[in-house]
C-alpha cells in the first residue's frame, strides 16, 4: 500500500478542482448515499436539515470559502437536540439515536478542518451503515451498504495519501484490494461467531395494514392497505392441504370492552385438554418471518396439551389453554421449525367455569339491538338442547350474512365515531367490513344468544402457486374468524367472512385498488409485475436461507462435517481459535515477506551485497556499486580488478538508464569473478 501511495504522490492527476475541494465533495456524496436509505424512517425535519447542511458544506467546498464558526454549529446542535426530544421524547433509544447520529454526521462535515475530523466522519459513516440493517436486511440493502462501505474505505485511503493529487480510481482500487485481503477473516467470523439475540428489538408496525396483532380493535380504521409481504413459507413433506383447510392459528381473543378484543385472562393450570387427533395429518417445515407478535401461527391443529413446549431455536413456545402457541417475547427474528397438523382434530370438549364466563361476557349497556337479536334467536331455538341450539344460531347468523346486504371490503370507513354501539352500526346499518368486523359481530351475537364464543386471529389461505416448492403465506392473508363451543364437539370453527366472500377462503384475498402505475403496467403487460415479484421473492428467499438464517444449528452441522461427533460451543471455540492462529501466522508471514525487497533492482543489490560480504567487504544501504568497487580496489589492489569492473558495469546500467539491465547472465559472471577472487585470496593472503 505504501508503494502505491508513493507512486500516486509521484504521479499527479489533473483535476478541475483543488485536491481539498474534490475530496470533500467526494466525501459528501458518500455521506448522502449512506443516509439515503434512512430517509424513509427519519423524521422529516431531520432529512430536511441534513440535506441543507450537506448542500451548505458542498457550496463552501466548491467556492473554497471559510467554514462556519463554532457558535453557529452549537446553535444548530441545540436545535437538533430540541427537535429530537420533541419528536421522540428522549435522546436515548434506537429511533432517537439514529436521528442524532445522522444529524451529528452532517454537522461534523461543517468542521472538517483536519484529517482527524475526517476520520470521525468515516467512522460515523461505518456506524450509520450498520444501523440500516436494523430496518432491513434484504439483498438490495446489503448490496447498497457494501457500495457505501467501499466508498468510505476509498475516502479513508485518500486521507492517508496527503501528498500530490491521487486519483479516486487509485484510492478505490487500493480499498478494494485491502478489503479482499480481509474477506477470508470476515467469512470465518460470519461462520463461527456465536449467534446471540439481537441487541435491539424491532418495533411493532403501528400502521393500518394487513397483518397480525396481539389485540384487535373493532372498526378503528377507515381502510387498510393490503400488504403482500411474505409472512411465512411452508414446505410439506407431501401434497399440501386444500385452501379451505389452511387456517393458521395465532392468537385467541376473548375479552371485549365494546371496541377492543384482548387475550384471555385465565389460569393456565385449568386449561383445556389436548386435541383429539383424527383424519389425515400433514408434516411440514415452516419458516416464519419476524411478525413481532408473541403468538406463533401454526396450521390447525398441532398436537400437545396446554403447557406443552416446543423449541424455536433460542426461544421456546408454550401451548396456551386456548390452543395457540405463545413465545415469551414478541418474535423479532426469523424462525424455522418442523411441525405436524391434523386439520380435522377436535379441541376443548371440557370447558371450565371461568372460561365459560369469559366466553359469554359482554359489556353491559352496549349494542342493545345485537343483544336483542341474540336473545330472540335463543328463544326461537330454545327447545333444541344446548349443542343443537348453538349450531342452529350459528347457521342462522351465517345465513343472514350470506343473504343480506353485507359486503366485504377493505374500505369500510370508521365505526363507532358517532355512537358507542359499533356492533349495532355494523350489523344493522352499514353492513360493510372485512374479517375483523364479521368475526367480532358474529361472536357478540353468539354470546348474546347464550353460546360461548371467541375470536381467533391468524392466517387463512396461501398463494395458489408453489414457489421453489414452498407454500407462500402473506400478510395480506391475515385473517380473523370465530369459534363457538358445544359439549359434544368442543370448539367449532365458524368463518363469517366465508359466508359473505367465499373466494376469501379459497386463497384469493381481497386486494386494494391498484395504483395508477400498477394499473397501467397490468394493461400493457399482464402478469409482468407478478413475475417480477416472484423472481425477487425467490432471490430474497435464497438470501434468507443461505445468509440470514445461518444460525446455531447450521454452525453445529458444519462442525459435524468437520469431524466433531457432538459439537458444542467448546468445539466452535476450538475451530475459531485454530483459524485465528492460522490467520495470525499468515499475517506474520506476510509482514516478513513485505520486509524483503521485491523489485528487480533491490533483489539484484541484495545478491551483490551477499557476494561482497563473502569477500569480507561490509556494505551499507546508502552506498553505490562504484563505492563498493573503490573499496575493493583499495583493499585488494589489482587482484579485485575484475570484480570492480563488473560493479562499475552494474552502476552504468542502473544510473545511465541503460535498458540492457543486469541479467541472470551478468549475475552468473559476477559470481564467477567473485569466486575467482576468493580462491586467489586463499592461495595468496594479503
Amino acid at each position: 500500500m505504501s508503494a502505491a501511495m508513493s507512486v500516486a504522490a509521484a504521479r499527479p492527476h489533473r483535476s478541475p478542482l483543488p485536491r481539498e475541494a474534490r475530496d470533500t465533495l467526494f466525501l459528501l456524496a458518500i455521506i448522502t448515499a449512506t443516509l439515503l436509505p434512512h430517509a424513509g424512517h427519519l423524521p422529516w425535519w431531520c432529512s430536511l436539515l441534513t440535506a441543507l447542511m450537506l448542500a451548505w458544506r458542498a457550496r463552501l467546498a466548491w467556492r473554497s470559502e471559510a467554514l462556519p464558526g463554532r457558535w453557529s454549529l452549537l446553535a444548530v446542535l441545540a436545535l437538533v437536540i430540541g427537535l429530537t426530544l420533541a419528536t421522540h421524547k428522549t435522546i436515548l433509544g434506537r429511533e432517537s439515536g439514529i436521528t442524532m447520529l445522522a444529524m451529528l454526521m452532517a454537522l461534523k462535515t461543517l468542521e472538517l478542518r483536519a484529517r482527524r475530523d475526517a476520520f470521525v466522519v468515516f467512522f460515523l459513516g461505518f456506524f450509520l451503515v450498520l444501523t440500516q440493517f436494523l430496518y432491513s436486511q434484504s439483498p438490495l440493502v446489503a448490496l447498497w451498504m457494501i457500495g457505501c462501505v467501499w466508498a468510505l474505505l476509498s475516502a479513508l485511503v485518500l486521507a492517508q495519501m496527503p501528498q500530490g493529487v491521487p486519483s479516486l480510481k487509485l484510492a478505490a482500487r487500493i480499498a478494494a484490494r485491502n478489503t479482499l485481503y480481509g474477506l477470508p477473516v470476515m467469512v470465518a467470523l460470519f461462520v463461527l461467531f456465536p449467534r446471540f439475540p439481537p441487541l435491539w428489538g424491532l418495533p411493532k408496525d403501528a400502521g393500518a395494514r394487513t397483518g397480525l396483532s396481539d389485540s384487535m380493535t373493532f372498526g378503528a380504521f377507515a381502510e387498510i392497505a393490503s400488504d403482500d409481504t411474505i409472512a411465512m413459507r411452508l414446505r410439506f413433506d407431501d401434497a399440501p392441504p386444500p385452501q379451505p383447510q389452511l387456517y393458521f392459528r395465532a392468537q385467541v381473543l376473548t375479552r371485549f370492552d365494546g371496541r377492543t378484543w384482548n387475550a384471555p385472562r385465565v389460569n393456565w393450570a385449568a386449561g383445556e385438554e389436548a386435541p383429539v387427533l383424527s383424519g389425515p395429518s400433514y408434516r411440514y417445515q415452516a419458516t416464519i418471518e419476524p411478525l413481532r407478535v408473541t403468538a406463533i401461527p401454526l396450521l390447525e391443529f398441532s398436537d400437545g396439551a396446554a403447557g406443552a413446549r416446543f423449541s424455536l431455536g433460542r426461544l421456546t413456545a408454550v401451548r396456551a389453554p386456548q390452543g395457540q402457541w405463545q413465545a415469551p417475547v414478541a418474535v423479532a427474528e426469523t424462525l424455522r421449525f418442523r411441525q405436524e397438523a391434523w386439520p380435522r382434530a377436535t379441541w376443548g370438549t371440557r370447558l371450565s367455569r371461568a372460561d365459560r364466563i369469559e366466553a359469554l361476557s359482554l359489556p353491559p349497556g352496549l349494542n342493545p339491538r345485537a343483544q336483542a337479536l341474540g336473545a330472540s334467536l335463543r328463544e326461537r331455538f330454545e327447545g333444541m338442547g344446548e349443542d343443537a341450539l348453538a349450531q342452529a344460531v350459528s347457521r342462522e347468523l351465517l345465513r343472514q350474512i350470506r343473504t343480506g346486504r353485507f359486503s366485504y371490503t377493505l374500505t369500510p370507513d370508521v365505526y363507532g365515531e358517532n355512537t358507542p354501539h359499533a356492533i349495532d352500526e355494523f350489523w344493522f346499518d352499514r353492513q360493510l367490513g372485512f374479517c375483523e368486523h364479521f368475526a367480532s359481530a358474529y361472536v357478540v351475537l353468539m354470546r348474546a344468544a347464550g353460546v360461548p364464543a371467541r375470536v381467533v386471529t391468524g392466517f387463512q389461505g396461501a398463494d395458489q402457486q408453489l414457489q421453489d416448492g414452498d407454500l407462500i403465506v402473506r400478510l395480506s392473508q391475515a385473517h380473523a374468524w370465530a369459534e363457538y363451543w358445544t359439549a359434544s364437539g368442543g370448539w367449532q370453527r365458524a368463518d363469517p367472512t366465508a359466508a359473505v366472500s367465499p373466494d376469501r377462503v379459497q386463497g384469493r384475498p381481497l386486494r386494494a385498488a391498484p395504483g395508477a402505475f400498477t394499473g397501467v403496467m397490468e394493461q400493457l403487460q399482464p402478469g409482468l409485475l407478478l413475475d417480477l415479484r416472484t423472481a425477487w421473492e425467490r432471490l430474497n428467499n435464497r438470501w434468507q436461507q443461505t445468509v440470514l438464517n445461518f444460525s446455531t444449528g447450521e454452525q453445529m452441522d458444519l462442525l459435524k462435517r468437520l469431524g466433531f461427533e457432538n459439537p458444542d460451543w467448546t468445539a466452535l471455540g476450538q475451530v475459531a481459535g485454530g483459524l485465528l492462529t492460522l490467520v495470525a501466522l499468515g499475517g506474520a508471514g506476510l509482514a516478513a515477506w513485505q520486509r524483503r525487497p521485491h523489485d528487480p533492482w533491490s533483489r539484484q543489490r541484495a545478491r551483490v551485497r551477499r557476494e561482497l560480504a563473502r569477500l569480507g567487504l561490509d556494505t551499507r544501504d546508502d552506498e553505490t556499486p562504484r563505492g563498493w568497487a573503490a573499496a575493493l580496489t583499495a583493499r585488494h589492489g589489482e587482484r579485485a580488478a575484475a570484480v570492480a569492473q563488473a560493479l562499475l558495469q552494474l552502476e552504468a546500467q542502473r544510473y545511465r538508464q541503460d535498458r540492457a539491465a543486469a541479467t541472470s547472465q551478468w549475475q552468473g559472471s559476477f559470481a564467477a569473478v567473485c569466486a575467482a577472487l576468493r580462491q586467489d585470496l586463499i592461495r595468496r593472503p594479503a
